[in-house]
């Protein structure tokens, strides 16, 4: 299968990857692209709550602010939420958001959801608690944006599916940060490949291939429980390993293009240059899915010190190859490439939930980022078990990597005593057998 990976340096930033513009040039083309846009005087008043403020949550924050800027809304963030005091208390600074309506605890995202006036919830923490603040938001009546991905086993994809479609029972905008759908140049290719330009597709492969782990930020804290949340992209109940926390954007760009989720899948991975350090995850994947067309998807992610990286994906079809990002090579033909301009994605997701709110057009990513964020779940779960593993299989799965107050209530965990796994060994961690793992709880 021809590919066209892009070729980058080992210290490749995940925002790097498609930031395409400053976001003073995403304001200035966002606005000659939706001159329909009524003004703000005109228009509901959009009051903004971030439950998560972290390094995403803050950046949320930033690329709201410019998206209503962009189409003139009457936009601004009222309240805040972290389980930290210390993070909610800086995002207080960097919002302008007073303190009395800046909250912290297992609870914060209740306290904010529940401010008057509140219609817009920017949802960031780490994945693990996704389901059970989307559930919140979507029972309080709140549009949502939320970050990928929205869940990290089965358990959690359950409570998606069913939010989503409370969502949209109740005609609630969703945005998923799921960036490139909302990005004009995998827009454009996309849209070409799906009418036909390369034929009828046979293969796909998808890489998030780093130049080395990420974000190993020790073991602080005085109990394990928040040991564990500040190093949370480390733990399976909480990141749900870089195969979701990553991967999921080229994972999500395969199953747009097919239109579909796969069935099953067979895998392989490892902890190698983690090993020494706390925490479950893995820094390797390899995963072969198949779809239900026949046609299979090669995916590769790895977050292992090497000299080439790229994060990028590739389209085989019967008539000719594509990278969806912005390039079709028929057989026998000319080259297309995508010449546009692109508004930042991660400012357009805004700008298109905005304008869903503003005009009242349909607009619920709810389900297609659940089900890219299940195809990870499926193939971490290929690798884990050694095992192929089917999508329904690993959907009705009742076992959870986190308590069961995660998704219950998860407003009344305490920090308190709490679980810590070993690394799943390859071939030797199988959620489908019982028991699947022996945690040891430590204080």
């Amino acid at each position: 299968m021809q590919d066209y990976p892009n070729q980058t340096s080992s210290a490749f930033s995940r925002r790097q990857f498609i930031k395409s513009s400053t976001l003073i040039a995403a304001s200035a083309a966002a606005a000659a692209s939706f001159p329909s846009v009524l003004r703000g005087q005109d228009k509901q008043p959009i009051r903004a709550v971030i439950i998560g403020l972290g390094g995403r949550g803050s950046g949320a924050g930033r690329d709201f602010t410019d998206a209503a800027k962009a189409v003139g809304a009457d936009a601004k963030i009222v309240a805040l939420a972290d389980i930290f005091p210390e993070a909610a208390k800086k995002g207080a600074e960097n919002f302008g958001v007073p303190e009395d309506k800046c909250f912290s605890g297992f609870d914060a995202y209740q306290k904010a959801l529940a401010v008057p006036g509140v219609n817009y919830a920017i949802l960031a923490t780490p994945p693990g608690f996704r389901a059970s603040h989307f559930k919140a938001a979507i029972e309080a009546g709140k549009n949502v944006f939320m970050e990928k991905p929205v869940a990290v086993d089965g358990s959690g994809c359950r409570v998606m599916y069913a939010t989503a479609e409370q969502a949209k029972a109740k005609n609630l905008k969703v945005a998923a940060g799921t960036q490139r759908r909302h990005q004009a140049g995998y827009q454009e290719t996309i849209k070409r490949i799906k009418d036909g330009a390369i034929g009828d597709i046979l293969a796909l492969r998808a890489y998030w291939v780093n130049g080395g782990p990420i974000w190993h930020r020790g073991d602080q804290g005085s109990t394990e429980l928040e040991r564990q949340i500040r190093n949370w992209y480390h733990y399976i109940w909480l990141c749900g390993d870089h195969i979701c926390e990553q991967h999921v954007h080229n994972l999500d760009v395969c199953n747009w293009i097919m239109g579909d989720h796969p069935t099953k899948c067979w895998g392989m991975g490892a902890r190698q240059q983690l090993n020494g350090k706390s925490g479950e995850i893995w820094d390797n994947f390899a995963v072969e899915y198949e779809y239900p067309s026949g046609a299979r998807m090669y995916s590769y992610c790895g977050q292992v010190k090497r000299e080439w990286a790229s994060v990028s994906e590739g389209v085989q079809g019967t008539k000719g190859t594509a990278n969806p990002s912005g390039h079709i090579q028929p057989k026998g033909g000319s080259v297309w490439r995508y010449k546009g301009e692109d508004v930042g994605p991660y400012v357009q997701e805004h700008i298109d939930l905005i304008n869903a709110i503003l005009n009242d057009t349909p607009l619920n990513e709810a389900k297609q980022v659940t089900d890219s964020t299940l195809t990870a779940i499926m193939g971490r779960e290929a690798a884990y078990s050694g095992a192929g593993v089917d999508w329904e299989t690993v959907l009705e799965s009742k076992f959870a990597y986190g308590p069961e107050l995660l998704y219950e209530n998860c407003s009344k965990m305490e920090w308190g005593p709490f679980r810590t796994l070993q690394p799943p060994m390859p071939g030797s961690h199988n959620i489908f057998k019982d028991p699947p793992m022996l945690p040891v709880v430590k204080a």
